[in-house]
C-alpha cells in the first residue's frame, strides 16, 4: 500500500493521539498536534482518504476518526522505525526493581510480570524457559505439619520447585531419612520419560510397610520432575483489563482464554527475537476486537528462552511501551543467564 509522507504522518499522529485520549480524533486536534503547515481542511481530506483505504474508521457520522485494525497493522509494520529509548532515570528505576527480585527463575518471571504490570497499569504475562533437558539435581523433604511434608526440588539450572503432600499417619525420622535417600537415588538427573511405574514401585518397596503412607510424597516428587522442564506461565494485573471499555463485551471470554496455559503460551511466545504485536483480530480461534498482545523473548542462556508480554487495548502507546518491555526482557535474560 503506497501512501505519501503526509498521510503517514496523519496516521501516525492519530494512533498516538487515540492512545492518549481514547476518543475519536478530529482535524482540529490533529492540526494542533502536527507540526506541519497545512490547514484543517487538508487534514480532513487526508483523513477521508485514509478511511477509504481502510486504515481509519469513523465510529459516528459526526465523530472524528480512530485507527482500524488495518491501520494499526500498517502503523506497526511500517511507521515504527525507531523505538523510543528509555532515559537514564527510567533505566535506573527498572534496575532498582530488579535488584529487589528473587533470582530463582520462577520467582523472577512472576516478580517481573508483577513489576511491569504495576509500572504500566497493564496486564502482563511472563513465562519461564522451556528446557527439555532440565533435570532435578536434589530433593529435600521438610516436615511442615503432623501429616504434611513439603517436597523441595532443586533443578539443574538452580531453580527450586515445591509441592506439599499429606500422609495418613506421621512419618518417623527413620522413614524420612530412607525416603529422602530413595527419591534422590531414583529421581535425580533423569528425565520424566525415564521414570516408570516400576521406578516408583522400587522406591515404595524400600519403605516396606510404610509404602502406602508415603506414596503421596513419592507421587509429589514425580510431579515436580514432570513440571521441571515445562515453561511456567504467570499472569499479573488481570484486573487492569476491566479499565478498557473496548474490551468489556469480550472480557469473560478473554479471561477464559488466559486461564488456558497452553493457549496463553502460544499467544505470548514470539517465533522470532523481535518484539511482536498480535492484534485481537489475528487470534487463531476467536477474534477479540480491540485487544492486543505485545511480546518479547528473553535469552536465558544455554540456548533457552522465555517471554514477557503486555496485554491491553490495541490503542496502547506502542513506541514507549516497546522500549520498557524490551528493557525488562533484557534484564530478565541477563539475570537468568548470570550475565549481570
Amino acid at each position: 500500500m503506497d501512501m505519501d509522507t503526509r498521510k503517514q504522518q496523519v496516521l501516525r499522529a492519530i494512533v498516538s493521539l487515540y492512545a492518549l485520549e481514547g476518543e475519536p480524533i478530529g482535524s482540529n486536534s490533529l492540526n494542533q498536534y502536527l507540526d506541519i503547515a497545512v490547514s484543517s481542511a487538508t487534514l480532513r481530506n487526508d483523513m477521508v482518504a485514509l478511511t477509504r483505504l481502510g486504515l481509519l474508521e469513523q465510529p459516528h457520522p459526526s465523530a472524528g476518526r480512530v485507527p482500524s485494525t488495518a491501520g494499526y497493522r500498517y502503523y506497526l509494520d511500517n511507521l515504527i522505525t525507531n523505538v523510543d529509548e528509555l532515559n537514564t532515570q527510567e533505566k535506573n528505576i527498572i534496575d532498582g526493581i530488579f535488584d529487589q527480585l528473587d533470582i530463582d527463575p520462577e520467582q523472577l518471571a512472576q516478580g517481573s510480570a508483577k513489576a511491569l504490570s504495576d509500572l504500566l497499569g497493564y496486564t502482563v504475562i511472563a513465562t519461564t524457559p522451556k528446557a527439555e533437558d532440565l533435570r532435578i539435581a536434589h530433593y529435600k523433604l521438610v516436615q511442615t505439619g503432623k501429616f504434611s511434608v513439603a517436597i523441595l526440588a532443586v533443578t539443574s539450572a538452580g531453580g527450586v520447585l515445591t509441592r506439599v503432600a499429606r500422609t495418613r499417619y506421621p512419618i518417623t525420622a527413620q522413614e524420612h531419612t530412607v525416603l529422602t535417600k530413595l527419591i534422590n537415588g531414583e529421581l535425580c538427573f533423569v528425565s520424566a520419560s525415564e521414570v516408570t511405574t516400576q521406578t516408583l514401585a522400587l522406591i515404595a518397596r524400600g519403605l516396606q510397610e510404610s509404602a502406602e503412607n508415603v506414596w503421596p510424597i513419592i507421587m509429589a516428587a514425580q510431579a515436580l520432575l514432570n513440571k521441571a522442564g515445562q515453561p511456567q506461565t504467570f499472569i499479573e494485573g488481570m484486573k487492569n483489563l476491566v479499565s478498557w471499555h473496548e474490551l468489556s463485551n469480550d472480557l469473560p471470554q478473554i479471561i477464559e482464554l488466559f486461564a488456558d496455559t497452553t493457549k496463553t503460551q502460544q499467544l505470548v511466545i514470539p517465533e522470532t527475537g523481535h518484539t511482536t504485536v498480535m492484534l485481537g483480530e489475528d487470534f487463531p480461534d476467536k477474534a477479540f476486537s480491540g485487544l492486543a498482545i505485545m511480546s518479547k523473548r528473553y535469552l536465558a542462556g544455554g540456548g533457552l528462552s522465555g517471554a514477557i508480554a503486555i496485554v491491553g487495548p490495541s490503542r496502547m502507546p506502542y513506541k514507549k511501551m516497546m522500549a520498557t518491555l524490551e528493557y525488562f526482557a533484557l534484564k530478565i535474560g541477563q539475570i537468568m543467564s548470570g550475565n549481570c
